[in-house]
Protein backbone atom coordinates (compact mmCIF):
# COMPACT_ATOMS: atom_id res chain seq x y z
CA UNK A 1 0.00 0.00 0.00
CA UNK A 2 0.96 3.60 -0.47
CA UNK A 3 2.88 5.50 2.18
CA UNK A 4 0.01 8.02 2.17
CA UNK A 5 -2.09 5.49 4.13
CA UNK A 6 -0.04 5.65 7.34
CA UNK A 7 -3.14 6.47 9.41
CA UNK A 8 -4.81 3.31 8.10
CA UNK A 9 -1.96 0.79 8.38
CA UNK A 10 -3.70 -1.17 11.18
CA UNK A 11 -6.78 -1.77 9.05
CA UNK A 12 -7.33 -4.68 6.64
CA UNK A 13 -5.72 -4.47 3.21
CA UNK A 14 -9.17 -4.51 1.57
CA UNK A 15 -10.16 -1.27 3.32
CA UNK A 16 -6.82 0.30 2.51
CA UNK A 17 -7.30 -0.66 -1.14
CA UNK A 18 -10.72 1.02 -1.23
CA UNK A 19 -9.28 4.25 0.16
CA UNK A 20 -6.28 4.04 -2.20
CA UNK A 21 -8.70 3.69 -5.12
CA UNK A 22 -10.50 6.89 -4.02
CA UNK A 23 -7.15 8.66 -3.77
CA UNK A 24 -6.04 7.43 -7.20
CA UNK A 25 -9.32 8.65 -8.72
CA UNK A 26 -9.02 11.97 -6.86
CA UNK A 27 -12.39 11.32 -5.15
CA UNK A 28 -11.46 11.03 -1.49
CA UNK A 29 -12.47 14.61 -0.61
CA UNK A 30 -15.81 14.19 -2.42
CA UNK A 31 -16.43 10.93 -0.54
CA UNK A 32 -15.80 12.62 2.81
CA UNK A 33 -17.88 15.71 1.93
CA UNK A 34 -20.80 13.52 0.93
CA UNK A 35 -20.65 11.58 4.21
CA UNK A 36 -19.87 14.65 6.36
CA UNK A 37 -21.28 17.69 4.51
CA UNK A 38 -20.56 20.40 7.10
CA UNK A 39 -17.88 21.33 9.62
CA UNK A 40 -18.85 21.86 13.25
CA UNK A 41 -19.22 25.32 14.75
CA UNK A 42 -17.12 24.81 17.92
CA UNK A 43 -14.11 26.71 16.63
CA UNK A 44 -13.09 28.72 19.73
CA UNK A 45 -11.67 27.34 22.96
CA UNK A 46 -14.74 28.61 24.82
CA UNK A 47 -17.02 26.71 22.40
CA UNK A 48 -14.93 23.58 22.83
CA UNK A 49 -15.09 23.98 26.61
CA UNK A 50 -18.90 24.03 26.59
CA UNK A 51 -19.04 21.13 24.12
CA UNK A 52 -16.71 18.92 26.18
CA UNK A 53 -18.45 19.69 29.47
CA UNK A 54 -21.86 18.84 27.99
CA UNK A 55 -20.58 15.40 26.97
CA UNK A 56 -18.76 14.90 30.26
CA UNK A 57 -21.84 15.86 32.28
CA UNK A 58 -24.01 13.50 30.28
CA UNK A 59 -21.80 10.41 30.65
CA UNK A 60 -19.17 11.02 33.34
CA UNK A 61 -20.81 13.23 35.98
CA UNK A 62 -18.82 11.77 38.85
CA UNK A 63 -15.43 11.89 37.14
CA UNK A 64 -12.70 14.38 37.93
CA UNK A 65 -13.14 18.01 36.95
CA UNK A 66 -11.23 19.43 34.00
CA UNK A 67 -9.20 22.55 34.74
CA UNK A 68 -8.42 23.36 31.10
CA UNK A 69 -10.06 22.47 27.79
CA UNK A 70 -8.41 23.95 24.68
CA UNK A 71 -7.45 23.46 21.06
CA UNK A 72 -3.70 22.94 20.85
CA UNK A 73 -1.68 23.67 17.70
CA UNK A 74 1.29 21.62 18.92
CA UNK A 75 -0.37 18.28 19.63
CA UNK A 76 -0.33 16.75 16.15
CA UNK A 77 3.29 17.66 15.49
CA UNK A 78 4.90 17.23 18.89
CA UNK A 79 2.93 14.37 20.46
CA UNK A 80 1.90 12.50 17.30
CA UNK A 81 -1.58 12.49 18.79
CA UNK A 82 -4.98 13.99 18.06
CA UNK A 83 -6.00 14.82 21.57
CA UNK A 84 -4.32 14.78 24.91
CA UNK A 85 -5.52 14.20 28.42
CA UNK A 86 -3.01 15.20 31.06
CA UNK A 87 -3.09 14.68 34.78
CA UNK A 88 -0.77 16.91 36.78
CA UNK A 89 -0.18 16.64 40.53
CA UNK A 90 1.44 19.48 42.44
CA UNK A 91 2.21 20.04 46.08
CA UNK A 92 0.76 23.33 47.32
CA UNK A 93 1.65 23.86 50.94
CA UNK A 94 0.63 20.73 52.79
CA UNK A 95 -1.88 19.64 50.15
CA UNK A 96 -1.55 17.63 46.99
CA UNK A 97 -3.51 19.27 44.17
CA UNK A 98 -4.26 17.53 40.90
CA UNK A 99 -5.47 18.96 37.64
CA UNK A 100 -6.93 17.28 34.59
CA UNK A 101 -6.55 18.99 31.23
CA UNK A 102 -8.05 18.06 27.89
CA UNK A 103 -6.45 19.32 24.71
CA UNK A 104 -7.69 18.70 21.18
CA UNK A 105 -5.47 19.10 18.14
CA UNK A 106 -6.26 22.30 16.26
CA UNK A 107 -6.62 20.07 13.17
CA UNK A 108 -10.16 19.46 14.44
CA UNK A 109 -11.21 23.11 14.57
CA UNK A 110 -12.53 22.78 11.01
CA UNK A 111 -13.58 19.15 10.96
CA UNK A 112 -16.92 17.37 10.86
CA UNK A 113 -18.58 17.37 14.29
CA UNK A 114 -18.59 13.55 14.56
CA UNK A 115 -14.76 13.56 14.40
CA UNK A 116 -14.53 16.17 17.14
CA UNK A 117 -17.01 14.13 19.16
CA UNK A 118 -14.91 10.98 18.72
CA UNK A 119 -11.71 12.73 19.88
CA UNK A 120 -13.49 14.27 22.88
CA UNK A 121 -15.05 10.93 23.87
CA UNK A 122 -11.64 9.27 23.58
CA UNK A 123 -9.97 11.84 25.82
CA UNK A 124 -12.84 11.88 28.32
CA UNK A 125 -12.64 8.09 28.59
CA UNK A 126 -9.12 8.58 29.93
CA UNK A 127 -10.64 10.22 33.02
CA UNK A 128 -11.84 6.73 34.03
CA UNK A 129 -9.48 4.42 32.15
CA UNK A 130 -5.84 5.44 31.72
CA UNK A 131 -4.89 2.58 29.36
CA UNK A 132 -6.26 1.65 25.94
CA UNK A 133 -7.79 -1.62 27.13
CA UNK A 134 -11.15 -3.35 26.70
CA UNK A 135 -12.75 -1.29 29.48
CA UNK A 136 -11.53 1.91 27.82
CA UNK A 137 -13.07 1.01 24.44
CA UNK A 138 -16.29 -0.19 26.09
CA UNK A 139 -16.59 3.23 27.72
CA UNK A 140 -15.94 4.94 24.38
CA UNK A 141 -18.66 2.82 22.76
CA UNK A 142 -21.04 3.58 25.64
CA UNK A 143 -20.61 7.32 25.05
CA UNK A 144 -20.51 7.01 21.26
CA UNK A 145 -21.96 3.74 19.88
CA UNK A 146 -20.38 4.18 16.42
CA UNK A 147 -16.98 5.08 17.93
CA UNK A 148 -14.96 2.59 15.86
CA UNK A 149 -16.52 3.63 12.53
CA UNK A 150 -15.87 7.27 13.35
CA UNK A 151 -12.28 6.49 14.27
CA UNK A 152 -11.78 4.86 10.87
CA UNK A 153 -13.48 7.74 9.03
CA UNK A 154 -11.43 10.27 10.99
CA UNK A 155 -8.26 8.46 9.89
CA UNK A 156 -9.46 8.68 6.29
CA UNK A 157 -10.01 12.41 6.88
CA UNK A 158 -6.45 12.79 8.20
CA UNK A 159 -5.20 10.98 5.12
CA UNK A 160 -7.03 13.53 2.95
CA UNK A 161 -5.54 16.42 4.94
CA UNK A 162 -2.06 15.01 4.58
CA UNK A 163 -2.53 14.72 0.83
CA UNK A 164 -2.93 18.49 0.91
CA UNK A 165 -6.66 18.81 0.66
CA UNK A 166 -9.15 20.16 3.12
CA UNK A 167 -12.71 19.06 2.49
CA UNK A 168 -14.41 22.39 3.27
Amino acid sequence: MSASLKYLNAYPASLQAQIQHLIDDNKLADFLRKKYPEPHTYTKDSDLHRYVLAIKNQYLKKSSNLSKIIYDKKIHVVNNALGLHTYVSRVQGSKLKSKNELRVSSVFQESPEPFLNMIVVHELAHLKEKEHNKAFYRLCEYMLPNYHQLEFDMRVYLTQLELGGRIY
